[in-house]
């Protein structure tokens, strides 16, 4: 019975590892509102797991949305979404909001 006790008390614990490590992780934030996005320029960690939140303050729905990230996310208005990003090699890394194509253009640099 102890045995059984002392085994499910280690797999509690281990099932919370990863979220005590993801609280390390570095967030940054993106605000998306009627086709522009805030700041243009987003300078992240090389080589680096981090978080993106991205908030959409504006009107009509929003899609972040990057090729060479491979990511993308529909947000609501109002809404908000969040991307883990598990590391990326140095350099510059564009996005856009999908659904307003002629909103100026903005880049996650990471250095």
């Amino acid at each position: 019975m102890k045995h059984g006790i002392k085994v499910a008390f280690a797999a509690l614990c281990l099932a919370g590892a990863p979220q005590l490590a993801l609280a390390d992780e570095p967030v940054f934030e993106i605000e998306m509102k009627d086709g522009v996005i805030t700041p243009p320029r987003l300078e992240v960690p090389a080589n680096t797991r981090f978080k993106i939140i991205i908030k959409n303050v504006g009107t009509v729905p929003a899609e972040f949305e990057s090729y060479e990230l491979r990511k993308e996310e529909v947000i609501p208005a109002g809404g908000t979404g969040r991307m883990i990003i598990r590391r990326l090699d140095p350099g510059e890394y564009k996005f856009f909001d999908e659904f307003q194509p002629d909103a100026p253009p903005t880049v996650l640099v990471a250095k």
